[in-house]
């Protein structure tokens, strides 16, 4: 997380907060998520060099910066953003941080992550979904991962098709995160 400092991704206004263990609203009724919280999604994920990995909700680029950390110049970050300006701010300051393996683009209205870059290694969703996204899970690459919150717990889903359902889910505790939008 040292290496891609917090407050580089926040509005000005909020940089002096960039140390302080808890969110930041960041505008539009989002936030940049606690930095205790983004550690714990980061492990759960277990991100290696060299995958391909979506970022559901990209908010100001700090995530996606992370995982282009991660992954390395070998591996490709895509952030996906529904907010407008976020997608401005987040795609400037992942931009800024020299990382052409990773950008920030918008999301497409009525589609859930990036099907049509898919399939993804990993996929880190930072918004609450009431239910787990199936479209979500279908995007991921066979024992590909997903961490997200969803009904207040953080899961982890590996997609396995010799597990019931396709998929091996395992929860790891309450969170609180905005909400998913899905349409």
């Amino acid at each position: 997380m040292a290496a891609q400092p917090r407050e580089q991704f926040l509005p000005r206004r909020l940089r002096r907060q960039a140390g302080r263990d808890g969110p930041l609203a960041i505008g539009h009724g989002q936030t940049n998520s606690q930095p205790r919280t983004v550690r714990d999604m980061l492990e759960l994920l277990d991100v290696q060099p060299g995958q391909r990995v979506l970022d559901v909700g990209s908010g100001s680029g700090w995530t996606t910066a992370l995982l282009a950390e991660l992954v390395g110049p070998q591996g490709s970050v895509l952030g996906v953003e529904r907010v407008p300006d976020l997608v401005v701010s987040g795609s400037g300051a992942v931009a800024a941080r020299g990382m052409p393996w990773a950008r920030v683009r918008a999301a497409e209205r009525g589609t859930l992550g990036a099907p049509d870059e898919a399939p993804f290694d990993r996929i880190l969703v930072s918004a609450m979904a009431a239910a787990l996204p199936d479209a979500l899970v279908d995007q991921l690459e066979a024992h590909g991962i997903l961490v997200g919150p969803v009904g207040g717990r953080m899961l982890r889903v590996e997609r396995d098709d010799a597990a019931p359902g396709g998929r091996r889910v395992t929860e790891h505790g309450y969170y609180r995160f905005v909400p998913l939008v899905t349409d």
